[in-house]
């Protein structure tokens, strides 16, 4: 294969069990959001727009679902002359079943396929996070810095900074110069996005040398980072000022859906000439009733809507039923609410039936995924 300055490994293969019922029959990044896209569509878009051409994808749950999703990679320009899209699901080979263990294992197993490439950097990104990004950029710093490796890094909340991998940098240079992975008691709020450019020979060294020790190479954050700072590797940190939402549980994808409802948050408003690609769907526009009431909403394509929606994003080719009520919830594809429903502060999974007369009511600190087989259960 020819020679590539950067090879870009999309992790994509976990099972998302804390999205619960959203995952069920899919994988997490093929989830919808936002009324028309994929989560996916965030980090393939960002590809295609900073100049990534080289992509492989890491699969492993539910991979059929991206597979079909993404095709040939057309939609975000991969299948064009020097760009090319690879599925790299785990394989069986002589000895065993490779099954990936972690994110950074997933990675050592695919090294003959990288080393095909021969890259000089190796750009590691994880397909579950809503953001826009040119890598481009991160790119130009890790040169300028003589960096080994570079992780990109963002504050949050100081509630949520025990959730993530806790970074402390020299202000100045931006060295990393510790590193904390879910800490208890986090000492910053800068954390890791998870995001990661290595000098593949770097990288490479540190694969050979825990080949033979699977207990210590699974994951980026846990094993890999902290060994490679130990062993004072040049690592830096790149900081991201703008937004970033990692969709690890139900209660952050419907904040994510939540954030699309206001100029300030909505990642898509910003920076225009940086667009979201996805796969369109010939759907007729949507159809508002006399009946309708709407407010801070999304409504996506195909949908007929004779009822109130209010501060909630309603996926395509859905049916809310008059008398009904949305409020700050999402509504994922193909859904169909009856009459005089009341649906506040939920998640309701696609090609959903939910029956006239029903209330269905979570706070905010507890909102809750449904689906059809849930609501015959609770009601």
């Amino acid at each position: 294969m020819a020679k590539r300055e950067v090879l870009t490994l999309l992790l994509a293969g976990g099972k998302g069990t804390r999205l619960k019922k959203l995952t069920e029959s899919m994988a997490k990044p093929a989830v919808p959001f936002g009324g028309k896209y994929r989560i996916i569509d965030f980090v393939l878009s960002n590809c295609r727009n900073s100049g990534m051409s080289t992509v492989g994808i890491l699969l492993q749950y539910q991979p059929h679902t991206l597979q079909n999703y993404i095709s040939n990679g057309g939609t975000w320009e991969l299948d064009r002359r020097e760009s090319e899209i690879t599925f790299l699901p785990p394989f069986q080979c002589d000895d065993m079943d490779r099954w990936y263990e972690g994110t950074a294992h997933a990675v050592a197993q695919n090294h003959q396929f990288i080393e095909s490439y021969d890259p000089e950097f190796v750009l590691v990104l994880s397909a579950d996070q809503i953001y826009k990004m040119d890598y481009s950029k991160l790119i130009h710093f890790h040169k300028q810095k003589a960096a080994e490796v570079t992780v990109a890094v963002t504050s949050v909340p100081w509630k949520d900074a025990s959730r993530f991998g806790t970074i402390q940098i020299n202000s100045k240079t931006k060295r990393i110069l510790k590193f904390e992975e879910k800490p208890n008691s986090p000492q910053t709020n800068l954390v890791s996005m998870g995001i990661y450019l290595f000098n593949w020979q770097a990288l490479k060294n540190k694969i050979l040398q825990f080949q033979n020790k699977k207990e210590t190479f699974h994951d980026f954050g846990k094993d890999i980072i902290p060994q490679m700072l130990e062993s004072r590797h040049r690592m830096f940190a790149y900081e991201f000022h703008d937004y970033w939402k990692d969709i690890g549980t139900v209660e952050s994808y419907w904040e994510a859906n939540m954030d699309l409802l206001s100029a300030k948050t909505n990642p898509i408003l910003r920076q225009k000439h940086w667009p979201i690609y996805t796969t369109e769907y010939s759907l007729p526009p949507s159809y508002n009733d006399e009946t309708a009431n709407i407010s801070q909403s999304i409504i996506g394509e195909g949908c007929e809507i004779y009822g109130d929606i209010h501060k909630s994003v309603i996926s395509y080719g859905c049916t809310i039923g008059k008398g009904s009520v949305i409020k700050n919830s999402v509504v994922l594809p193909n859904t169909v609410i009856h009459e005089n429903v009341v649906c506040e502060n939920v998640v309701i999974c696609g090609n959903t039936v939910i029956d006239s007369y029903l209330k269905i009511n979570q706070t905010f600190s507890s909102v809750l995924s449904i689906d059809k087989e849930k609501i015959k259960h609770q009601w």
